[in-house]
């Protein structure tokens, strides 16, 4: 047995993993914090480490349980790949590494770059990035490298908004600051077929719908278009109105917008739970 403390905890504000790019984008104008636990030494611990412009951050996947030997990645095409060959979060021992920025050392904090962790994540280590010792990139990437390249081409799909979809996408960015189109126009971009991962599923009507954080968006796809039908909350009113489920993420927002919208409970009759991410 080995018993691991985090030293400090990460403060990003992504409640969710639809947040949280898979790779974080480095040219993003974001900033969060790691905050250290306190009374343990953590502040001398941090001397000398503003000298270094990115640092190593290990973690772990603190909302994962289980694992799997075959996991599907949430990128490139519908293949279960060997979870050791993934950087999936369902692994035997759900350990995380980043590379991140480093802006500056605070006292008792180190203020980051862009990430990719959600808010509240655990932190164990931190060390130095040290590019003459950390950056091989001549070396070989296996399947990533397909993807990668295949990502690198400009989105096959064209992604269209019909008139209810867009003011509901509008009011959800005006009356309460969420506004998930850039990523959910990526994804469908590339690929709007079914995929588990990327919480892309097949309606029984034939349409599609896709899984926005604590949200859904219908869509449709006719050749190389994508039309996004219609918003809705992830989660039945049955849910929403219960107190024990006050922690769904953007909790508030959904009940008004199913007041606003006059969402038909019998339209999410089926939906049972939506995860957290």
């Amino acid at each position: 047995m080995i018993t691991l403390q985090p030293i400090g905890y990460v403060r990003t504000g992504k409640r969710v993993k639809f947040d949280a790019l898979h790779q974080p984008e480095e040219s993003a104008q974001e900033q969060h914090v790691l905050e250290m636990v306190p009374g343990c030494g953590y502040e001398d611990g941090l001397r000398d480490l503003a000298g270094f412009s990115r640092i190593w951050l290990i973690w772990w996947f603190h909302r994962n349980t289980t694992w799997r030997p075959m996991v599907l990645p949430p990128r490139g095409p519908a293949v279960r790949r060997g979870v050791f060959a993934t950087r999936s979060p369902h692994r035997p021992n759900p350990l995380g590494i980043t590379p991140v920025q480093l802006l500056a050392v605070e006292k008792g904090r180190l203020i980051l770059g862009p990430c990719d962790l959600v808010d509240g994540t655990p932190v164990f280590d931190i060390k130095p990035y040290i590019p003459a010792y950390d950056a091989f990139p001549d070396e070989r990437s296996g399947w990533t490298g397909e993807v990668d390249a295949a990502l690198t081409a400009p989105p096959r799909y064209t992604i269209q908004w019909s008139a209810p979809a867009l003011a509901q996408a509008e009011w959800l960015a005006r009356e309460w600051q969420i506004d998930f189109r850039p990523r959910l126009e990526e994804l469908l971009g590339r690929d709007p077929t079914p995929h588990r991962t990327r919480r892309i599923r097949r309606r029984p009507d034939n349409t599609f719908q896709i899984g926005c954080g604590g949200w859904l968006a219908g869509f449709t796809v006719a050749g190389d278009t994508v039309l996004v039908t219609g918003l809705e909350p992830g989660y039945p009113a049955r849910l929403l109105d219960q107190a024990e489920h006050q922690a769904i993420p953007d909790h508030a927002a959904q009940v008004a917008f199913s007041a606003h919208w006059k969402v038909d409970s019998r339209e999410q009759k089926n939906l049972k739970k939506a995860p957290f991410d």
